[in-house]
Protein backbone atom coordinates (compact mmCIF):
# COMPACT_ATOMS: atom_id res chain seq x y z
CA UNK A 1 0.00 0.00 0.00
CA UNK A 2 1.08 3.37 -1.02
CA UNK A 3 1.95 5.42 2.31
CA UNK A 4 -0.12 8.64 0.92
CA UNK A 5 -3.40 5.60 0.79
CA UNK A 6 -2.27 4.68 4.79
CA UNK A 7 -2.67 8.36 5.73
CA UNK A 8 -5.87 8.90 3.85
CA UNK A 9 -7.48 5.86 5.81
CA UNK A 10 -6.39 6.56 9.15
CA UNK A 11 -7.95 9.57 8.51
CA UNK A 12 -10.96 8.90 7.82
CA UNK A 13 -11.51 6.26 10.53
CA UNK A 14 -10.97 10.02 12.82
CA UNK A 15 -13.54 12.70 13.35
CA UNK A 16 -12.91 15.24 10.55
CA UNK A 17 -10.67 18.04 12.38
CA UNK A 18 -7.43 20.33 10.91
CA UNK A 19 -5.26 17.59 9.83
CA UNK A 20 -8.69 16.45 7.20
CA UNK A 21 -7.13 18.96 4.71
CA UNK A 22 -4.21 17.88 5.21
CA UNK A 23 -4.81 14.50 3.65
CA UNK A 24 -6.73 15.95 1.13
CA UNK A 25 -4.22 18.16 0.26
CA UNK A 26 -1.58 15.46 -0.14
CA UNK A 27 -3.39 13.13 -2.34
CA UNK A 28 -4.23 15.93 -4.66
CA UNK A 29 -0.60 17.18 -4.98
CA UNK A 30 0.02 12.57 -5.36
CA UNK A 31 -1.82 13.37 -8.48
CA UNK A 32 -0.92 16.32 -10.12
CA UNK A 33 2.40 14.91 -10.18
CA UNK A 34 1.58 11.19 -11.29
CA UNK A 35 2.59 12.05 -14.55
CA UNK A 36 6.24 12.74 -14.25
CA UNK A 37 8.48 10.32 -15.75
CA UNK A 38 9.09 7.47 -13.26
CA UNK A 39 13.09 8.91 -13.09
CA UNK A 40 11.43 11.32 -10.79
CA UNK A 41 10.49 9.47 -8.58
CA UNK A 42 12.13 5.97 -8.92
CA UNK A 43 11.21 2.14 -6.92
CA UNK A 44 13.30 1.05 -4.67
CA UNK A 45 14.47 -1.65 -6.94
CA UNK A 46 15.63 1.22 -9.09
CA UNK A 47 17.03 2.83 -6.47
CA UNK A 48 19.74 0.41 -5.92
CA UNK A 49 20.35 -0.54 -9.48
CA UNK A 50 21.39 3.36 -9.90
CA UNK A 51 23.70 3.77 -6.64
CA UNK A 52 26.62 3.94 -8.95
CA UNK A 53 24.95 6.41 -11.98
CA UNK A 54 26.44 9.76 -11.71
CA UNK A 55 24.26 12.39 -9.50
CA UNK A 56 24.45 15.27 -11.48
CA UNK A 57 22.86 13.55 -14.00
CA UNK A 58 19.91 12.07 -12.06
CA UNK A 59 19.39 15.79 -10.61
CA UNK A 60 19.00 16.75 -14.75
CA UNK A 61 16.34 14.40 -15.78
CA UNK A 62 14.49 15.14 -12.61
CA UNK A 63 12.06 18.25 -11.91
CA UNK A 64 13.45 21.85 -11.83
CA UNK A 65 12.58 24.38 -9.45
CA UNK A 66 10.42 25.82 -11.95
CA UNK A 67 8.52 23.02 -12.56
CA UNK A 68 7.34 22.93 -8.28
CA UNK A 69 6.60 26.86 -8.94
CA UNK A 70 3.95 26.22 -11.73
CA UNK A 71 2.69 22.83 -9.64
CA UNK A 72 2.11 24.85 -6.82
CA UNK A 73 0.60 27.72 -8.71
CA UNK A 74 -1.39 25.49 -10.70
CA UNK A 75 -2.72 23.43 -7.33
CA UNK A 76 -3.78 26.67 -5.54
CA UNK A 77 -5.61 27.55 -9.00
CA UNK A 78 -7.68 24.14 -8.43
CA UNK A 79 -8.03 25.07 -4.62
CA UNK A 80 -9.63 27.48 -5.50
CA UNK A 81 -12.58 26.74 -8.04
CA UNK A 82 -15.34 25.08 -6.30
CA UNK A 83 -15.92 22.96 -9.29
CA UNK A 84 -12.67 20.91 -8.90
CA UNK A 85 -12.69 21.00 -4.72
CA UNK A 86 -12.36 17.39 -3.85
CA UNK A 87 -14.97 17.26 -1.02
CA UNK A 88 -14.96 14.98 2.38
CA UNK A 89 -16.55 11.27 1.41
CA UNK A 90 -19.14 12.30 3.44
CA UNK A 91 -20.37 15.23 1.29
CA UNK A 92 -20.31 15.34 -2.91
CA UNK A 93 -19.08 18.53 -4.80
CA UNK A 94 -22.35 19.67 -5.56
CA UNK A 95 -23.66 19.57 -1.98
CA UNK A 96 -20.54 21.95 -1.40
CA UNK A 97 -21.56 24.45 -3.97
CA UNK A 98 -24.07 27.42 -2.66
CA UNK A 99 -26.64 26.75 -6.08
CA UNK A 100 -27.54 30.43 -5.39
CA UNK A 101 -28.85 30.19 -2.33
CA UNK A 102 -29.37 33.23 -0.66
CA UNK A 103 -26.95 34.90 2.47
CA UNK A 104 -28.20 37.51 4.62
CA UNK A 105 -25.71 38.92 7.33
CA UNK A 106 -26.08 41.12 10.36
CA UNK A 107 -22.89 42.31 11.80
CA UNK A 108 -22.42 43.25 15.15
CA UNK A 109 -19.45 44.71 17.31
CA UNK A 110 -16.13 46.86 15.94
CA UNK A 111 -14.73 47.49 12.86
CA UNK A 112 -12.50 44.04 12.69
CA UNK A 113 -15.83 41.78 12.44
CA UNK A 114 -17.60 44.26 9.53
CA UNK A 115 -14.00 42.80 7.79
CA UNK A 116 -14.75 39.27 8.93
CA UNK A 117 -18.06 40.15 7.31
CA UNK A 118 -16.29 40.64 4.07
CA UNK A 119 -13.76 37.79 3.97
CA UNK A 120 -17.12 35.62 5.14
CA UNK A 121 -19.06 36.80 1.64
CA UNK A 122 -15.64 36.59 -0.18
CA UNK A 123 -15.65 32.76 0.56
CA UNK A 124 -19.75 32.24 -0.12
CA UNK A 125 -19.55 34.18 -3.53
CA UNK A 126 -16.64 32.07 -4.50
CA UNK A 127 -19.49 28.96 -3.59
CA UNK A 128 -22.10 30.01 -5.48
CA UNK A 129 -24.00 31.60 -2.71
CA UNK A 130 -25.65 35.13 -3.32
CA UNK A 131 -26.25 37.87 -1.00
CA UNK A 132 -29.29 39.23 -0.30
CA UNK A 133 -30.71 42.30 2.36
CA UNK A 134 -34.06 41.04 2.91
CA UNK A 135 -34.44 38.90 5.74
CA UNK A 136 -37.77 37.08 4.35
CA UNK A 137 -36.41 35.76 1.30
CA UNK A 138 -32.82 34.39 2.88
CA UNK A 139 -31.43 30.57 2.94
CA UNK A 140 -29.12 31.41 5.43
CA UNK A 141 -28.91 34.47 8.47
CA UNK A 142 -25.23 34.85 9.20
CA UNK A 143 -25.33 36.43 12.03
CA UNK A 144 -21.34 38.16 12.80
CA UNK A 145 -21.52 38.28 16.74
CA UNK A 146 -18.66 39.92 19.34
CA UNK A 147 -18.12 39.16 22.97
CA UNK A 148 -15.99 42.13 24.06
CA UNK A 149 -18.38 42.97 26.49
CA UNK A 150 -21.78 41.78 28.52
CA UNK A 151 -23.82 44.06 26.20
CA UNK A 152 -22.41 43.08 23.24
CA UNK A 153 -23.24 38.75 23.46
CA UNK A 154 -26.69 40.34 25.39
CA UNK A 155 -27.54 42.06 22.49
CA UNK A 156 -27.07 38.86 20.28
CA UNK A 157 -28.88 37.02 22.45
CA UNK A 158 -31.96 39.07 22.06
CA UNK A 159 -31.30 38.79 18.37
CA UNK A 160 -31.79 35.21 18.59
CA UNK A 161 -34.70 34.89 20.34
CA UNK A 162 -36.28 37.50 18.14
CA UNK A 163 -35.37 35.72 15.01
CA UNK A 164 -36.76 31.88 17.15
CA UNK A 165 -40.30 33.86 17.73
CA UNK A 166 -40.19 34.94 14.12
CA UNK A 167 -39.36 31.54 12.55
CA UNK A 168 -41.86 29.74 14.21
CA UNK A 169 -44.22 31.22 12.01
CA UNK A 170 -42.62 30.65 8.68
CA UNK A 171 -41.88 28.00 6.53
CA UNK A 172 -39.31 26.64 5.87
CA UNK A 173 -37.12 28.07 8.28
CA UNK A 174 -33.70 29.44 7.20
CA UNK A 175 -30.34 27.99 8.34
CA UNK A 176 -29.09 30.37 11.70
CA UNK A 177 -25.21 30.45 11.54
CA UNK A 178 -23.46 32.29 14.40
CA UNK A 179 -19.78 32.73 13.57
CA UNK A 180 -17.15 35.19 15.08
CA UNK A 181 -15.47 35.63 18.62
CA UNK A 182 -19.07 34.98 20.49
CA UNK A 183 -19.14 31.70 18.84
CA UNK A 184 -15.57 30.88 19.56
CA UNK A 185 -16.09 31.70 23.55
CA UNK A 186 -19.53 30.24 24.34
CA UNK A 187 -19.35 27.06 21.74
CA UNK A 188 -22.03 24.44 22.41
CA UNK A 189 -23.78 27.09 24.53
CA UNK A 190 -25.40 29.24 21.47
CA UNK A 191 -26.15 25.82 19.71
CA UNK A 192 -28.52 24.80 22.91
CA UNK A 193 -29.64 27.68 24.64
CA UNK A 194 -31.92 29.47 22.03
CA UNK A 195 -32.44 26.08 19.82
CA UNK A 196 -32.28 28.40 16.51
CA UNK A 197 -28.72 28.30 15.90
CA UNK A 198 -27.39 25.94 13.00
CA UNK A 199 -23.68 26.20 12.97
CA UNK A 200 -20.71 27.94 14.25
CA UNK A 201 -18.01 29.42 12.94
CA UNK A 202 -15.21 30.81 14.97
CA UNK A 203 -13.05 33.58 13.77
CA UNK A 204 -10.45 31.29 11.58
CA UNK A 205 -12.81 28.51 10.00
CA UNK A 206 -14.60 31.14 7.86
CA UNK A 207 -12.70 28.70 4.72
CA UNK A 208 -14.41 25.91 6.19
CA UNK A 209 -18.16 27.69 5.51
CA UNK A 210 -19.35 25.80 2.93
CA UNK A 211 -18.68 22.67 4.17
CA UNK A 212 -20.64 23.53 7.44
CA UNK A 213 -22.99 25.22 5.69
CA UNK A 214 -23.21 21.51 3.42
CA UNK A 215 -23.50 19.58 6.94
CA UNK A 216 -26.18 21.95 8.44
CA UNK A 217 -28.16 21.46 5.07
CA UNK A 218 -28.66 17.56 6.09
CA UNK A 219 -30.22 18.83 9.41
CA UNK A 220 -27.50 18.53 11.73
CA UNK A 221 -25.63 20.62 13.89
CA UNK A 222 -22.13 22.18 12.72
CA UNK A 223 -19.36 23.66 14.21
CA UNK A 224 -15.50 24.47 13.94
CA UNK A 225 -14.27 27.19 16.31
CA UNK A 226 -10.71 26.29 16.29
CA UNK A 227 -8.11 28.90 16.61
CA UNK A 228 -5.31 28.93 14.09
CA UNK A 229 -2.01 30.60 14.72
CA UNK A 230 -1.00 30.17 11.14
CA UNK A 231 -4.62 31.55 9.35
CA UNK A 232 -4.49 35.21 7.86
CA UNK A 233 -7.15 35.05 4.95
CA UNK A 234 -3.91 36.41 3.29
CA UNK A 235 -5.11 34.71 -0.22
CA UNK A 236 -8.84 36.22 0.83
CA UNK A 237 -9.56 39.52 -0.90
CA UNK A 238 -13.03 40.61 0.95
CA UNK A 239 -15.70 41.67 -0.77
CA UNK A 240 -16.78 45.15 0.50
CA UNK A 241 -20.80 44.90 1.17
CA UNK A 242 -21.18 48.51 -0.12
CA UNK A 243 -19.92 48.35 -3.82
CA UNK A 244 -19.09 52.18 -4.10
CA UNK A 245 -17.40 52.13 -1.12
CA UNK A 246 -13.87 54.26 -1.09
CA UNK A 247 -12.55 52.98 1.97
CA UNK A 248 -10.92 49.54 3.03
CA UNK A 249 -9.74 47.90 6.18
CA UNK A 250 -6.66 45.53 6.39
CA UNK A 251 -6.14 43.17 9.46
CA UNK A 252 -2.88 43.73 10.83
CA UNK A 253 -2.29 39.76 11.15
CA UNK A 254 -2.36 39.51 7.27
CA UNK A 255 0.57 42.21 7.37
CA UNK A 256 3.40 40.37 6.03
CA UNK A 257 1.72 40.09 2.70
CA UNK A 258 0.18 43.49 2.84
CA UNK A 259 2.58 45.20 0.41
CA UNK A 260 2.53 42.67 -2.28
CA UNK A 261 -0.69 41.40 -1.73
CA UNK A 262 -3.35 43.33 -0.10
CA UNK A 263 -2.99 47.05 -1.16
CA UNK A 264 -1.88 47.31 -4.97
CA UNK A 265 -4.89 45.09 -5.97
CA UNK A 266 -7.52 47.09 -4.46
CA UNK A 267 -5.91 50.76 -5.27
CA UNK A 268 -5.57 49.52 -8.64
CA UNK A 269 -8.84 47.72 -9.16
CA UNK A 270 -11.60 48.93 -6.64
CA UNK A 271 -10.06 52.91 -6.32
CA UNK A 272 -10.00 52.61 -3.11
CA UNK A 273 -9.34 55.98 -1.36
CA UNK A 274 -8.71 55.52 2.24
CA UNK A 275 -7.20 52.32 4.20
CA UNK A 276 -7.19 51.40 8.36
CA UNK A 277 -4.84 49.16 9.47
CA UNK A 278 -6.82 47.17 12.03
CA UNK A 279 -6.02 45.08 14.75
CA UNK A 280 -5.34 44.84 18.77
CA UNK A 281 -2.69 46.74 19.56
CA UNK A 282 -1.73 47.70 15.77
CA UNK A 283 1.00 49.65 16.71
CA UNK A 284 3.16 46.85 18.58
CA UNK A 285 3.61 45.31 15.28
CA UNK A 286 7.23 43.70 14.60
CA UNK A 287 7.64 41.09 11.59
CA UNK A 288 9.91 38.71 12.30
CA UNK A 289 9.29 36.82 9.31
CA UNK A 290 13.34 37.56 7.74
CA UNK A 291 15.94 36.69 9.09
CA UNK A 292 17.66 40.29 8.07
CA UNK A 293 14.88 42.02 10.05
CA UNK A 294 16.25 40.48 13.52
CA UNK A 295 19.31 43.02 12.79
CA UNK A 296 16.32 46.19 12.72
CA UNK A 297 17.44 49.22 14.91
CA UNK A 298 15.26 48.55 18.09
CA UNK A 299 12.80 51.09 18.98
CA UNK A 300 11.84 52.06 22.61
CA UNK A 301 8.40 52.85 24.43
CA UNK A 302 6.66 55.59 25.00
CA UNK A 303 8.61 57.67 28.28
CA UNK A 304 7.07 56.29 31.39
CA UNK A 305 5.61 53.21 29.75
CA UNK A 306 6.34 49.41 30.68
CA UNK A 307 5.10 45.93 29.60
CA UNK A 308 3.70 42.60 31.56
CA UNK A 309 5.76 40.94 28.98
CA UNK A 310 9.23 40.22 28.29
CA UNK A 311 9.81 42.53 25.33
CA UNK A 312 10.69 40.91 21.92
CA UNK A 313 14.18 42.33 20.16
CA UNK A 314 14.42 42.95 16.14
CA UNK A 315 11.88 43.19 13.30
CA UNK A 316 11.01 45.84 11.57
CA UNK A 317 7.95 47.63 13.64
CA UNK A 318 5.25 49.61 13.31
CA UNK A 319 7.07 52.88 11.93
CA UNK A 320 8.40 50.69 9.22
CA UNK A 321 4.99 49.38 8.16
CA UNK A 322 3.35 52.59 8.05
CA UNK A 323 6.14 54.37 6.00
CA UNK A 324 5.64 51.88 3.60
CA UNK A 325 1.77 51.79 3.26
CA UNK A 326 1.71 55.60 2.95
CA UNK A 327 3.82 55.15 0.17
CA UNK A 328 1.87 52.78 -2.02
CA UNK A 329 -0.86 56.00 -2.97
CA UNK A 330 -0.13 59.80 -1.85
CA UNK A 331 -3.68 60.46 -2.50
CA UNK A 332 -4.72 57.71 -0.10
CA UNK A 333 -5.51 58.72 3.34
CA UNK A 334 -3.87 56.30 6.08
CA UNK A 335 -5.86 55.46 9.50
CA UNK A 336 -4.91 52.93 12.27
CA UNK A 337 -6.26 51.76 15.26
CA UNK A 338 -6.71 50.37 17.81
CA UNK A 339 -3.15 51.34 19.52
CA UNK A 340 -1.83 50.88 22.76
CA UNK A 341 -0.04 54.53 24.42
CA UNK A 342 2.82 52.65 24.95
CA UNK A 343 3.77 51.72 21.17
CA UNK A 344 4.09 55.63 20.05
CA UNK A 345 7.47 56.42 20.04
CA UNK A 346 9.25 59.73 18.57
CA UNK A 347 9.58 57.88 15.20
CA UNK A 348 6.04 56.79 14.39
CA UNK A 349 4.78 60.24 15.62
CA UNK A 350 6.99 62.21 13.46
CA UNK A 351 6.17 59.82 10.44
CA UNK A 352 2.49 60.52 11.11
CA UNK A 353 3.63 64.96 11.30
CA UNK A 354 5.60 64.56 7.68
CA UNK A 355 3.12 62.40 5.80
CA UNK A 356 0.22 64.60 4.23
CA UNK A 357 -1.87 61.05 3.81
CA UNK A 358 -1.50 59.64 7.24
CA UNK A 359 -4.60 60.99 8.86
CA UNK A 360 -3.77 63.23 11.81
CA UNK A 361 -6.29 61.40 14.49
CA UNK A 362 -4.44 59.28 17.10
CA UNK A 363 -6.62 56.98 19.41
CA UNK A 364 -5.16 56.92 22.78
CA UNK A 365 -7.02 54.51 25.14
CA UNK A 366 -6.59 55.61 28.70
CA UNK A 367 -8.91 53.29 30.67
CA UNK A 368 -8.97 55.18 33.47
CA UNK A 369 -7.47 58.49 35.02
CA UNK A 370 -6.79 56.80 38.57
CA UNK A 371 -2.96 55.75 38.89
CA UNK A 372 -3.76 52.91 41.14
CA UNK A 373 -6.99 52.23 39.04
CA UNK A 374 -4.64 51.63 36.01
CA UNK A 375 -1.78 49.74 38.22
CA UNK A 376 -4.93 47.05 38.78
CA UNK A 377 -5.41 46.83 35.30
CA UNK A 378 -1.81 46.17 34.55
CA UNK A 379 -1.80 48.61 32.00
CA UNK A 380 1.70 49.29 32.18
CA UNK A 381 1.88 53.35 32.66
CA UNK A 382 0.78 55.74 35.27
CA UNK A 383 -1.71 58.63 34.55
CA UNK A 384 1.49 61.12 34.69
CA UNK A 385 3.21 58.84 31.99
CA UNK A 386 -0.06 59.01 30.04
CA UNK A 387 -0.65 63.30 30.29
CA UNK A 388 2.98 63.15 29.43
CA UNK A 389 2.75 61.10 26.08
CA UNK A 390 -0.74 63.45 25.60
CA UNK A 391 1.70 66.56 25.07
CA UNK A 392 4.05 65.19 23.38
CA UNK A 393 2.15 64.02 21.04
CA UNK A 394 -0.10 67.19 20.73
CA UNK A 395 3.82 69.02 20.69
CA UNK A 396 5.02 66.52 17.69
CA UNK A 397 1.76 67.05 15.33
CA UNK A 398 -0.20 70.33 15.71
CA UNK A 399 -3.82 69.97 14.79
CA UNK A 400 -3.60 66.22 15.91
CA UNK A 401 -7.14 64.85 17.07
CA UNK A 402 -7.35 62.76 20.27
CA UNK A 403 -10.15 60.06 21.08
CA UNK A 404 -10.44 57.70 23.88
CA UNK A 405 -11.86 54.35 25.46
CA UNK A 406 -12.87 54.83 29.28
CA UNK A 407 -14.63 52.03 31.39
CA UNK A 408 -16.62 53.32 34.75
CA UNK A 409 -16.98 50.98 37.83
CA UNK A 410 -13.68 48.37 37.48
CA UNK A 411 -13.19 46.27 40.02
CA UNK A 412 -12.46 48.11 43.64
CA UNK A 413 -12.65 51.71 41.68
CA UNK A 414 -13.49 54.36 44.50
CA UNK A 415 -15.64 57.86 44.41
CA UNK A 416 -12.03 59.46 44.22
CA UNK A 417 -10.51 57.12 41.44
CA UNK A 418 -13.90 58.06 39.42
CA UNK A 419 -13.42 61.84 40.13
CA UNK A 420 -9.56 61.68 38.97
CA UNK A 421 -11.03 59.93 35.37
CA UNK A 422 -13.62 62.83 35.52
CA UNK A 423 -10.26 65.35 35.80
CA UNK A 424 -8.52 63.47 33.10
CA UNK A 425 -11.74 63.99 30.61
CA UNK A 426 -11.18 67.68 31.70
CA UNK A 427 -7.48 68.36 31.28
CA UNK A 428 -7.03 66.44 28.03
CA UNK A 429 -10.37 67.54 25.59
CA UNK A 430 -10.85 64.44 23.82
CA UNK A 431 -12.27 65.25 20.47
CA UNK A 432 -14.04 61.17 20.33
CA UNK A 433 -14.27 58.93 23.08
CA UNK A 434 -15.94 55.44 23.73
CA UNK A 435 -17.27 54.97 27.30
CA UNK A 436 -18.55 52.11 28.59
CA UNK A 437 -19.51 50.06 32.54
CA UNK A 438 -17.21 47.75 33.28
CA UNK A 439 -18.54 43.97 32.71
CA UNK A 440 -16.74 41.33 34.35
CA UNK A 441 -15.78 38.64 31.19
CA UNK A 442 -14.30 35.10 31.90
CA UNK A 443 -10.72 34.22 30.92
CA UNK A 444 -9.89 37.34 32.07
CA UNK A 445 -7.01 37.61 35.31
CA UNK A 446 -9.82 40.33 36.97
CA UNK A 447 -11.89 37.25 36.50
CA UNK A 448 -9.66 35.08 38.69
CA UNK A 449 -7.59 37.55 40.63
CA UNK A 450 -10.14 40.44 41.48
CA UNK A 451 -13.95 41.13 42.79
CA UNK A 452 -16.65 42.92 40.54
CA UNK A 453 -17.21 44.88 43.96
CA UNK A 454 -19.14 47.83 42.48
CA UNK A 455 -23.03 47.77 42.37
CA UNK A 456 -24.84 48.31 38.72
CA UNK A 457 -26.33 51.52 39.57
CA UNK A 458 -23.20 52.94 40.75
CA UNK A 459 -21.01 52.14 37.52
CA UNK A 460 -24.33 53.73 35.58
CA UNK A 461 -24.23 56.72 37.60
CA UNK A 462 -20.36 57.12 37.04
CA UNK A 463 -20.66 56.31 33.45
CA UNK A 464 -23.31 59.12 33.08
CA UNK A 465 -20.98 61.26 34.56
CA UNK A 466 -18.09 60.58 32.57
CA UNK A 467 -20.01 60.85 29.32
CA UNK A 468 -21.31 64.41 30.26
CA UNK A 469 -18.40 65.45 30.91
CA UNK A 470 -16.54 64.06 27.73
CA UNK A 471 -19.15 66.01 25.86
CA UNK A 472 -18.57 68.99 27.32
CA UNK A 473 -15.09 69.01 26.61
CA UNK A 474 -15.55 67.67 23.24
CA UNK A 475 -17.78 70.40 22.31
CA UNK A 476 -15.15 72.75 23.16
CA UNK A 477 -12.33 71.25 21.18
CA UNK A 478 -14.32 70.76 18.50
CA UNK A 479 -15.84 74.42 18.18
CA UNK A 480 -11.67 75.15 17.57
CA UNK A 481 -12.45 73.90 14.20
CA UNK A 482 -15.04 76.43 13.22
CA UNK A 483 -13.50 78.67 10.29
CA UNK A 484 -11.24 76.34 9.30
CA UNK A 485 -11.05 74.17 6.04
CA UNK A 486 -11.43 70.44 6.89
CA UNK A 487 -10.62 68.02 3.90
CA UNK A 488 -13.62 65.37 3.57
CA UNK A 489 -13.91 61.83 1.94
CA UNK A 490 -16.82 61.24 0.37
CA UNK A 491 -18.05 58.71 -2.05
CA UNK A 492 -18.02 59.93 -5.96
CA UNK A 493 -15.98 60.17 -8.96
CA UNK A 494 -13.39 62.49 -7.39
CA UNK A 495 -14.12 62.01 -3.77
CA UNK A 496 -12.34 64.61 -1.77
CA UNK A 497 -13.99 67.80 -1.11
CA UNK A 498 -12.70 71.37 1.10
CA UNK A 499 -15.09 71.87 3.29
CA UNK A 500 -15.47 74.87 5.37
CA UNK A 501 -16.62 74.45 9.80
CA UNK A 502 -19.03 76.79 10.24
CA UNK A 503 -20.42 74.79 13.49
CA UNK A 504 -19.52 71.99 15.82
CA UNK A 505 -20.85 70.41 18.62
CA UNK A 506 -19.68 67.77 20.81
CA UNK A 507 -20.62 64.98 18.11
CA UNK A 508 -20.58 66.55 14.95
CA UNK A 509 -18.99 69.12 12.45
CA UNK A 510 -21.01 71.04 9.95
CA UNK A 511 -20.07 73.58 7.20
CA UNK A 512 -20.29 73.96 3.60
CA UNK A 513 -18.33 72.73 0.80
CA UNK A 514 -15.92 75.18 -1.51
CA UNK A 515 -14.64 73.07 -3.83
CA UNK A 516 -13.34 68.78 -5.17
CA UNK A 517 -9.93 68.80 -4.71
CA UNK A 518 -7.17 66.04 -4.24
CA UNK A 519 -5.28 65.05 -1.29
CA UNK A 520 -2.10 66.48 -2.69
CA UNK A 521 -3.76 70.05 -4.14
CA UNK A 522 -5.55 70.40 -0.59
CA UNK A 523 -1.47 69.74 1.32
CA UNK A 524 0.08 72.47 -0.96
CA UNK A 525 -2.84 74.97 -0.53
CA UNK A 526 -4.91 74.84 2.28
Amino acid sequence: MHPLQCVLRVQRSLRWGPLASVSWLLLRTCRAHSSLPSTTCPSPERQEDGVQKDFSSKLATGPTFQHFLRSASALQEKLSSPEVEDPPPYLTVDELLGRQRKVYFETYGCQMNVNDTEIAWSILQKSGYLRTSNLQEADVILLVTCSIREKAEQTIWNRLHQLKLYWNTVVPIPLHVAYGCMAERLKEEILNREKVVDLLAGPDAYRDLPRLLAVAESGQQAANVLLSLDETYADVMPVQTNPSATSAFVIINMIVNILSYLLYPPISMHGLKEVTLLGQNVNSFRDNSEVQFNNAVSTNLSRGFTTNYKTKQGGLRFAHLLDQVSRVDPDMRIRFTSPHPKDFPDEVLQLIHERDNICKQIHLPAQSGSSRVLEAMRRGYSRDAYVELVHHIRASIPGVSLSSDFIAGFCGETEEDHLQTVSLLREVQYNMGFLFAYSMRQKTRAYHRMKDDVPEEVKLRRLEELITVFREEASKANKTSVGCTQLVLVEGVRPYVCVCITSASSQTLRGHVLCRTTLKDFSANC
